[in-house]
């Protein structure tokens, strides 16, 4: 057994109240649990229980024996002075404040229904995926609907704080932080930390300094260390501009070099060279990527943002290689997708919570519910159990479900859990 189980039994009231006493045997009321409390100090606050003829208000604490009181040094804590009542399974020796004086104490071994605690206990010591597999189908719809709908707003808002803080570092300057993102973006999954790493080595300043589409592919592709090779008229035009470039921007000894790429176990549309030759385009083609972000409406606009015509030259390669490939004009529809779920929707969420405007977060939803992605592994595993993902907002949500609570088997803090708990008790009680 967890404490956190202790602290669900407490906020929720599921134990025996008759006869409700202190291990003292002085008559108890609960007439408010109290706030859980996150930070330092007792586990909730502002309580209000009344013993034998007196009412008391503070804080309460929750162990699962007594003696941790002292093991975790509390009697020494002037934050527990508050402590009005010590909650725990075992009252195993009496605990007192900084001064000595003593805490009432409940103990709930004897009054918790053991149906909860054998479910609790079930969940806790499943050996599947998802914990609850085997009660899933008996969940109501709209539990598992409410659910998800709270996991995909959690890893929304999650995402958005981690580019709030890349938005700090870049002296809170929107277009540096989506340029970060975008870049990180079109590495997609193999190449992230390169893409992550030229962001950095070629700052968004120097970008917009650049007069045409060459001296974007130029600084890109210098800085990211394929222009070392000239093969070709196209290359030496990109490598003569790098070295103009370079110097007047000081960018000498910052590129990085090809081996920091991934090219292997890859289609040739998904090489770093073609994402670059792509990136280069979107660039190029607009002064304020962040606030197109912002402004744009529709499905197609979204898209338009990533399918942008490459250059000549990467309509026919794959690399720098002299010979001709047959190869596309813009991106696939399916990586603008991906771009838009990785890169507009979280600089979506992120601005909602910064400007404290939930309709760029609704916002981001309404994109992730028109757009198709295919399952994964993750999603693959509720579908087992007979829900299906539709959209790309179903799968952000079944990824926030499984990493958040399935994983780490946070049960008691899912709504589902819950149900399954609250279920359990009543049929067997």
């Amino acid at each position: 057994m967890k404490e956190d189980f202790l602290h669900y039994i407490w906020q929720h009231h599921y134990y025996r109240k008759a006869d409700l006493a202190t291990t003292e045997g002085e008559p108890l009321q609960v007439m408010r649990t109290g706030y859980y409390n996150t930070d330092a100090g007792p586990d909730f606050r502002e309580a209000i229980v009344k013993i034998s003829d007196v009412e008391w208000s503070g804080s309460v604490e929750i162990h699962l024996r007594a003696s941790d009181w002292r093991r975790h040094n509390h009697q020494t804590d002037l934050k527990y002075d508050q402590v009005i009542l010590h909650v725990v399974w075992e009252a195993d020796e009496q605990i007192v404040r900084t001064d000595g004086t003593v805490i009432p104490m409940l103990e709930l071994k004897d009054r918790v229904d053991t149906a909860l605690i054998y479910t609790y206990k079930q969940l806790q010591e499943a050996r599947s995926a998802i914990p609850c597999a085997n009660v899933w189908p008996a969940v109501p719809e709209i539990t598992k609907t409410m659910m998800l709908g709270r996991a995909l707003t959690e890893r929304l808002e999650l995402k958005g704080q981690e580019i709030l803080h890349l938005h700090a570092s870049y002296n809170h300057d929107w277009e540096a932080t989506a340029y970060h993102v975008l870049c990180k973006g079109f590495g997609f999954k193999i190449n992230q930390v390169p893409m992550e790493r030229l962001a950095t080595a070629l700052p968004v300043t120097v970008i917009r300094k650049a007069q045409s589409i060459v001296q974007v592919e130029a600084l890109l592709f210098g800085q990211a260390g394929f222009l070392t090779d000239a093969e070709t008229d196209y290359t030496h035009q990109l490598s003569n501009e790098y070295k103009f470039l370079s110097h007047k921007y000081k960018l000498q000894g910052t590129a990085m070099q090809r081996h920091h790429w991934n090219f292997m176990r890859m289609r040739p549309a998904n090489f770093p060279t073609v994402r670059l030759a792509q990136l280069a385009a979107v660039l190029a083609s607009r002064q304020h990527f962040f606030t197109a972000i912002l402004e744009a409406q529709t499905i197609k606009q979204y898209e338009s943002l990533f399918m942008v015509p490459v250059t000549a030259f990467w309509q026919e390669h794959y690399t720098f290689s002299p010979e001709p490939a047959k190869a596309q004009s813009t991106m696939g529809k399916g990586s603008a997708h991906n771009l838009i779920i990785n890169v507009a929707v979280p600089l979506l969420a992120a601005y909602s919570q910064f400007a404290s405007d939930r309709a760029y977060l609704e916002k981001a939803i309404e994109l992730l519910e028109r757009v198709k992605e295919a399952s994964n592994k993750i999603t693959r595993l509720y579908e087992e159990l007979g829900w299906k993902a539709q959209t790309a907002a179903d799968n952000q949500a079944a990824l926030g479900l499984y990493k958040n609570y399935c994983q780490p088997i946070q049960c008691l803090q899912c709504a589902i859990g819950n149900k399954i708990l609250r279920q359990n008790m009543l049929t067997q009680s």
